[in-house]
């Protein structure tokens, strides 16, 4: 069976060729026709799930034989002065998943965008935009070497910064493109070092390779210094996800992405670029878990920005901002799960999230095309009844994020908290319990406020079109028997088994308490927002100071525009002053030397031979006596002597 498979999986290329494709023929044939622009974009993503889901099933079939072996196709790109590398394509059991998942949000999203982005200027441009997008993650997925997945990963920051600032006539989706561009930038100076500093050590780039001569050079206890060499380039490497993840404190950017039309937040918030540095991490397990500190820094940060980020989307009224900041919570589950070494459940989590996180934003934009662009759930209200397709679908959504059985969060979270408790992080298992409460609570905050809430006579809202609708009752379906795959039964290797980590059997316990969590969270929330009807405003009376706190998100922003200001600002001043007074100052000193020096010299070069003969005379002369006086015979001369007289 794999052999039959193989010729399959050597395909594999296409599957990030085809939205390339459609890329070229949007920017440089079609851009003036939207419907050909949409026609060819969309068949293009759709042509690419049917050949991921394909693979996948694939893979399915060929079960453990092909974490084993995986199915490599490459072909040499550098190979100069000692470096050698090579581009391709690698099929296993985590770029499989990756794919799948990639194809399938992003195939939704342009699908829903025919309705959401109708009478849109830049209709063409849109669809462009999004196909570059498509192949630069799947291309990034399908990497055979840390450069290849690099220069992929570049292009999804520059799609991310060209989809968030698609209206960029408003200053706000400007700023928050650049925003975005250089706040990932940061981390991904850091990633750039890691991967110098491991071609420096072992010589390759390779993941395969790399896996190989770190494992062999750990054994060699002649190596001096390699797990400490190891932590420090776990940390650079590390520095990538942290940025294009938003973890904790390269996070600031993405609740601003928002700016960007809602299928965008969709597609980035999803599946598809956030989730791209745990698929990194991942990917480069073998180098993280070779250093414990790495790991427990990982695990730390992690945990710090799932609470973090949940406790700021309780005091947010944006339905997106609320999402966005959802988003940072359930990231940092994924990074703390691969922390404390539940690696299967963080990338199941990365699955089962990509359903119901893309459900919820392509939900928000529903209701955001119904109530023509009003964003703050006080602002809307009774929206399940006139929207019943869209209130459906998004209530699944709250039940998959809350950890309610059989919905798909329930099993990929429990796993996390259980691979957390069983482990031996009891406190970082507390933190992600908590986290759970307090995402059931502000969710279901979100849910009973806007769609059940009392209807406002000013709102007209609508169903969305069938292509709105449709990619959310497909979503919905995921949701809510995604998370199924993970029963023992159903053997789907290609969801729950990665590498040489399998997942350990349901603590049914342990589930229970989460469970419970995420009831009581849900629970609260219908008391407060429902039974009592509280409004924001007696909330924010009731606990002032720490409202005020979460709703300005802890000042984070307000901290880095200080050290903007006053710190990076200020040290500017000061190497101004030491480059125009210090260094300009040296600079022109030795060229006003060398120009007076000049001005001096010339003058010797009259062009006259009077001039040059008496130069030649004096300088004959001083030569002579310079001897003279070198030998000590100066003193001893008088003119008779040197006319041939006696002393």
């Amino acid at each position: 069976m794999f052999k039959e498979m193989h010729d399959l999986f050597q395909w594999a290329w296409l599957i990030p060729a085809l939205p390339f494709l459609s890329f070229l023929l949007i920017a440089f044939v079609t851009k003036r026709s939207k419907g050909l622009s949409s026609t060819v974009s969309i068949l293009a993503i759709l042509t690419a799930l049917g050949l991921a889901i394909a693979i996948g099933l694939g893979i399915i079939q060929s079960g453990a034989e092909l974490v084993e072996h995986p199915v490599i196709v490459s072909a040499n790109w550098l190979n100069i002065w000692g470096l050698k590398i090579d581009i391709g394509t690698v099929v296993d059991p985590l770029s499989g998943m990756m794919l799948f998942v990639v194809a399938l949000v992003a195939s939704m999203v342009q699908i829903y965008s025919l309705g959401y982005m109708q009478g849109d200027k830049g209709w063409s441009r849109y669809y462009a935009y999004q196909s570059l997008f498509a192949f630069s993650m799947l291309g990034m997925v399908l990497a055979t070497n840390l450069l290849q997945l690099f220069i992929f990963w570049e292009l999804v920051g520059l799609c991310s910064y060209l989809l968030i600032g698609f209206w960029y006539f408003k200053v706000s989706a400007r700023e928050a493109a650049k925003k975005a561009f250089i706040t990932t930038r940061v981390g991904d100076f850091g990633l750039l070092l890691g991967i110098l500093f491991l071609y420096n050590k072992f010589e390759t780039l390779d993941f395969t390779a790399l896996s190989a001569a770190l494992s062999t050079n750990l054994q060699n206890v002649a190596v001096v210094g390699t797990v400490g060499y190891v932590t420090v380039m776990a940390f650079l490497i590390f520095m990538g996800p942290m940025g294009k993840s938003g973890q904790f404190p390269l996070h600031v950017w993405l609740p601003d992405a928002m700016e960007g039309p809602t299928p965008v937040s969709a597609l980035i918030h999803a599946a598809t670029m956030v989730v791209a540095g745990v698929y990194l991490v991942a990917k480069m397990y073998f180098l993280f878990e070779a250093s414990p500190v790495a790991l427990q820094f990982v695990a730390g940060i992690g945990a710090f920005t799932a609470i973090f980020a949940a406790s700021i989307a309780i005091a947010q009224d944006d339905i997106k901002r609320i999402l966005a900041y959802s988003t940072l919570s359930q990231l940092g589950y994924m990074v703390f799960a691969l922390g404390v070494g539940a690696y299967s459940a963080s990338l199941f989590h990365l699955m089962t999230h990509a359903f119901f996180k893309a459900l919820m934003f392509l939900g928000a934009g529903s209701v955001i095309h119904a109530l023509h662009e009003k964003q703050n759930i006080w602002d809307m209200g009774g929206l399940w009844r006139k929207m019943p397709i869209t209130g459906t679908t998004f209530f699944i959504g709250v039940l998959a994020i809350s950890g309610v059985p059989p919905f798909a969060g329930f099993w990929s979270k429990d796993e996390i908290l259980a691979g957390a408790f069983q482990n031996g992080h009891p406190i970082i298992y507390a933190v992600g319990l908590f986290t759970a409460f307090l995402t059931a609570f502000y969710m279901s905050r979100l849910f009973f406020v806007a769609f059940m809430g009392p209807e406002k006579p000013q709102n007209h809202p609508h169903e969305s079109p069938l292509s709105m609708t449709i990619p959310l009752v497909i979503l919905a379906c995921f949701s809510a028997i995604g998370g199924l795959a993970a029963l023992p039964e159903h053997n789907f290797s290609f969801f729950i088994h990665f590498g040489e980590f399998e997942p350990e059997a349901m603590n049914w316990g342990l589930a229970g308490i989460s469970v419970v969590a995420g009831l009581l969270g849900i629970g609260f929330a219908y008391y407060i927002y429902v039974k009592e009807a509280i409004k924001a405003e007696s909330i924010a009376a009731r606990f002032p100071i720490v409202y005020r706190i979460l709703n300005n998100k802890y000042y984070i922003d307000e901290v880095y525009l200080w050290l903007i200001h006053h710190i990076m600002d200020g040290l500017g001043k000061v190497l101004y002053f030491i480059d125009i007074y210090i260094v300009d100052g040296i600079i022109n000193g030795i060229a006003l030397l060398t120009r007076g020096s000049a001005k001096v010299l010339r003058r010797t070069g009259t062009g006259q031979l009077q001039t040059y003969a008496m130069v030649f005379f004096f300088a004959v002369v001083v030569i002579f006596m310079a001897f003279a006086f070198g030998e000590g015979q100066l003193s001893s001369l008088n003119p008779l002597a040197m006319l041939g007289g006696v002393k």
